[in-house]
């Protein structure tokens, strides 16, 4: 069988998802702590990879679906991915936002993009609340993103409001 190098997995586990979100709280917090580039270029690559083929390019995607999800005993959540995807490529604008701003010398603006995805990213990892899903919601519930794009959303939000 043959898949895909480019493509978002829709459904997503949700638990490698938090992982993931652990693994970027961690980076960002780093960042902050050290004010390395290389950080900033690490944490945009991973969000444009997953953005473009989910965990397969990603080094953290890499390490939570081959090495850390495989060894853990709980039970997969399925997750719609076209929300998550929504939610990386917003960390993809932050992150490559962070990356120029520090080539140009903005280290409050970076520290402060960074502090944001930071937060975002521990609210997913320890709370389980996705920021971007959560906005992606939004959008559908507005119109300016089609009820096509995720079926799935529709069927589980229906089912909450009832």
């Amino acid at each position: 069988m043959r898949t895909s190098l480019v493509g978002f997995p829709n459904p997503v586990d949700g638990v490698s998802a938090r992982l993931v979100a652990l693994g970027v709280a961690t980076m960002a917090t780093f960042y902050l702590a050290t004010r390395s580039p290389w950080v900033l270029a690490i944490l945009a690559w991973g969000f444009v990879a997953r953005v473009i083929t989910g965990p397969k390019l990603s080094p953290l995607g890499l390490i939570v679906t081959r090495v850390v999800r495989p060894r853990l005993t709980i039970a997969e959540r399925p997750t719609p991915g076209p929300p998550k995807r929504f939610a990386q490529a917003i960390g993809a604008a932050v992150s490559i936002t962070a990356l120029v701003a520090s080539g140009l010398g903005a280290t409050g603006v970076v520290c402060g993009l960074i502090a944001i995805l930071a937060v975002f990213a521990s609210l997913e990892a320890f709370a389980g609340f996705c920021v971007g899903c959560w906005l992606f919601r939004r959008l559908m519930r507005t119109g300016l993103v089609s009820d096509s794009t995720c079926e799935t959303c529709n069927d589980v939000w229906d089912r909450v409001r009832a």
